[in-house]
């Protein structure tokens, strides 16, 4: 059909302006385009100290060749040890305590020079050995001969210039203890950790009054590196929870450590939207009381994380200058809880608009605790009891009952973050969106 002048010219217009709408993006999706998949995502700009200087990336750059996805201890080992940068993609779960075969190892399997629990009871019982003295002799070598053991198999080092990520919600790493040492740029997101259990912790009659029992693995251990970002990961004891452990001389029989320890040195670290539940010492920001290691250093941030049911070290800090913001503290057993800020030697924590629920038992003074330090900032906190939202002012309520007093000033005020919510908000966002399963 011959069309008339008239009407070519009208459909010449039509399909020019069909084509243009289809060649031209809108506006909107100019200004908003869309992010890159979550292995090569970075840390926003100003998300946090992790953020200063050059940034932490990852393995975002990694070429495909070095991208890697694995479902085995094994493989995990192999895409640890390839080039760099990488991304390490988990699929499942990966046990730790599993042989190259897949086989699982129990605690008797590590096992070395006749080490018994029952014999190293029966060795170092106060009443036989005493309590002024720690452990020595045939036995504790045994012992520290079988932790040996299993620290080579479950302790993975992780290399600068990585970026490890679950895929979708139900990555699990098991029984394993991530150890980021002496490295920079390390991102680890969307990952579920549990149980890091040591089959062989140490008693120590000296540490404090009554003795303790001393284990040796993290979920994640960061120490003497830079720029990492640790984001949306779930940190639990699993179906073997501290709660559950024996008493033997007095003392709960600790197996498990930190979460996400921060020490030796390490710089530039920003914990985000992660949640952590059921455990004792969740979080430690430096180590030791000496300056050589961590002065200027163990600078982080903490904001928009989930503590749950978390008995103490929410963080504990010593040194750094420690950005504490918008996280979610649920404390529902008095009998169980400890504290939530540590202020330690030489700390600078500016905690602000956070979001603490307890119930009718806890002490509200008891959400500090003073482990040598002398300032803290806190403003502008909500607490819940009961069905009532209101502010609380930490360090004065604090003061209120414990000597020597706190100082409010910790000396400096933060400029890096990505904007600060107001509290009231805080439960909501972050029981909703913290932890593994909810980035995007």
């Amino acid at each position: 059909m011959k069309l008339s002048t008239g009407a070519a010219a009208s459909l010449a217009a039509a399909l020019s302006v069909a084509t243009l709408s289809v060649a031209t993006p809108s506006a909107s999706a100019a200004a908003h385009p869309p992010h890159p998949p979550l292995a090569r995502q970075t840390l926003p700009a100003g998300d946090g100290w992790a953020s200063a200087g050059t940034g932490t990336t990852g393995g975002s750059a990694a070429p495909a060749s070095n991208v890697h996805t694995v479902s085995t201890r094994a493989q995990l080992v192999a895409a640890f040890a390839a080039p760099g940068p990488r991304i390490i993609q988990v699929r499942g779960t990966i046990d730790g305590n599993t042989d190259a075969a897949g086989a699982k190892l129990e605690c008797a399997d590590y096992a070395a020079n006749g080490y018994t629990l029952a014999a190293y009871l029966a060795a170092y019982d106060p009443a036989v050995w005493g309590r002024d003295t720690e452990p020595s002799g045939p036995l504790e070598d045994a012992r520290a001969a079988s932790a040996a053991r299993q620290t080579a198999q479950i302790k993975l080092k992780v290399p600068g210039g990585t970026t490890i990520v679950g895929i979708g919600r139900n990555a699990v790493l098991k029984g394993l203890n991530l150890h980021v040492d002496k490295v920079d740029n390390v991102i680890i997101r969307n990952i579920r950790f549990e149980d890091s259990a040591d089959c062989f912790p140490q008693w120590d009659p000296t540490d404090g009054d009554e003795g303790n029992w001393n284990s040796l693995y993290d979920n994640v251990s960061v120490t003497g590196s830079t720029h990492v970002w640790a984001d949306h990961n779930t940190f639990t004891d699993g179906d073997n929870p501290d709660s559950a452990q024996p008493v033997h001389f007095g003392r709960p029989y600790q197996v498990h450590d930190g979460q996400l320890d921060i020490t030796s040195g390490s710089d530039l670290v920003t914990a985000s939207w992660n949640r952590f539940t059921g455990h004792d010492k969740t979080m430690l920001i430096g180590s030791t009381n000496n300056p050589a290691t961590d002065t200027g250093k163990l600078n982080v941030t903490v904001h928009h994380n989930h503590f749950e049911n978390a008995l103490q070290r929410l963080p504990r800090v010593r040194f750094g200058k420690v950005h504490v913001y918008n996280n979610y503290y649920e404390v529902p057993d008095a009998a169980s809880f400890v504290y939530a800020l540590g202020v330690g030697v030489g700390s600078q924590i500016f905690s602000e608009s956070n979001f603490y629920r307890l119930s009718r038992a806890v002490d509200p003074a008891k959400l500090l605790y003073d482990w040598g330090g002398t300032a803290i900032t806190t403003r502008n906190d909500v607490l819940r009891v009961g069905g009532t939202v209101k502010p609380i002012d930490l360090v004065a309520v604090y003061n209120a009952a414990e000597d020597p007093d706190l100082s409010p000033d910790a000396g400096w005020t933060p400029a890096l973050h990505t904007g600060i919510d107001p509290a009231a908000s805080v439960r909501l966002s972050v029981s909703q969106h913290a932890g593994v399963g909810e980035v995007r």
